[in-house]
């Protein structure tokens, strides 16, 4: 197997004979992609994991999470996007499991808001056409979008879809065992630096000891490394129809009629989802709603300790904010949830992604902060970290994003 470079850091103390040449702390969605990508350029290459492999306890669980390439949250995200995509069907290719559904988005709300802006600005930097819809057109083309206010507009994604998380962890460490990767199940409890490597600190006193290593632990990372994030518990719900028919094949609330969306009220809240696919079918699911986080708890969010994390739901109190919003962008979707789960995030200051070399810890390379719209960009994630890691160019500026901005 080849090997990556080292770092020129001197550090204070010595370590053992090096047992990989990088272990990836954390197999949720950037980290188990990252394995993978790692994995595929022949490097040796171990994942920790401190839960079992496609877990529910962190960041990558619920069935589904939106994808979608003109990416609202920051322009620089478009080409991560498209190589993500490109990664998905590679993933699919070796694996012989579906990862990814285009279902085709709208973005919806005011002109000048936050939703439409964005994704306009977006497919300006990357020099794609998209087309811009009014509001009478898309309550036609769209009908669950007939609350759509006359003054709103829509603009058309039609690369978006659903990525499958739980499935998508599995076939990344999957494919990352084929290729050589091994795979370790404990808890990391410190990762120190020493002249001769990097050791990593195994719950039970065990240790690895590589030349680098990639911290990709979700709402663990400030555990490890030291950066500003803010972990969130995030509820997610499932809705049905008023009618119970809506839900059926080619109904107003199916997802072939009622794609990815995201729509911006007038008040700045964003509902995002899609609709649903029939139970009994393969990968059903429901109608899954969700609020945008604004930082604040009043929307049902709140910040959390990870290894506390309250996992009940009380779907009167926890999907209060969200009942309303859905009232109001989608009068067909019964407002109360009939499921839900707890979820995790890690919330950057400015929202974007942490990911590159931590400055002083040159070894330590850190993938952080999905700010809740991270899991779609897995597989780029999962490619950048391996050409970090490799010393290769990155395949897209990554300048907004770098770990020590």
């Amino acid at each position: 197997m080849s090997t990556v470079p080292t770092s020129s850091v001197a550090t204070t103390s010595s370590a053992p004979t090096t047992s990989a040449d990088v272990a990836v702390v954390g197999l949720g969605a950037w980290g188990s992609q990252a394995l993978w990508r790692l994995a595929a350029r022949g490097i040796d290459v171990v994942g920790v994991e401190q839960h079992a492999v496609g877990h529910a306890l962190g960041s990558t669980h619920g069935t589904t999470r939106l994808f979608r390439e003109l990416c609202l949250e920051h322009p620089g995200l478009t080409p991560i996007a498209g190589r993500a995509r490109e990664l998905w069907r590679d993933l699919e290719a070796a694996t012989g499991t579906e990862l990814l559904t285009l279902t085709g988005g709208v973005m919806a709300g005011p002109s000048a808001g936050r939703v439409v802006s964005g994704v306009l600005d977006a497919a300006r930097a990357a020099g794609t056409a998209v087309e811009t819809i009014g509001a009478p057109d898309a309550r036609d083309r769209f009908p669950v979008l007939h609350a759509l206010p006359e003054d709103h507009v829509a603009v058309l994604d039609p690369a978006a879809g659903l990525a499958r998380p739980e499935a998508g962890v599995r076939a990344s460490v999957d494919a990352a065992r084929t290729a050589g990767a091994r795979v370790v199940r404990a808890r990391v409890e410190a990762i120190d630096e020493a002249r001769a490597g990097v050791v990593v600190r195994l719950g039970g006193g065990g240790t690895l000891t590589v030349r680098q290593v990639v911290v990709a632990a979700g709402a663990w990372t400030d555990r490890l490394v030291d950066l500003p994030l803010r972990p969130r518990r995030v509820p997610m719900f499932w809705f049905t129809g008023r009618d119970p028919a809506a839900l059926a094949p080619g109904g107003i609330l199916d997802v072939g009629r009622f794609p990815v969306i995201i729509r911006e009220l007038d008040d700045g809240r964003c509902v995002w989802g899609h609709g649903a696919q029939l139970p009994g079918t393969d990968g059903g699911f429901a109608v899954k709603l969700g609020l945008d986080d604004d930082g604040t708890d009043a929307l049902g969010f709140s910040d959390a300790d990870p290894d506390r994390l309250d996992r009940s739901i009380d779907l009167g109190r926890d999907a209060a904010a969200l009942a309303d919003a859905v009232a109001h962008a989608y009068p067909d979707v019964d407002p109360s949830p009939v499921s839900g789960v707890a979820c995790m995030y890690t919330r950057s200051a400015d929202q974007q992604f942490h990911v590159g070399r931590l400055p002083g810890r040159e070894r330590l390379v850190v993938a952080a902060g999905d700010s809740g719209h991270g899991h779609k960009h897995a597989p780029a994630i999962g490619e950048l970290l391996a050409q970090e890691v490799a010393g290769a160019s990155p395949f897209a500026d990554t300048t907004f994003m770098r770990a020590d901005r």
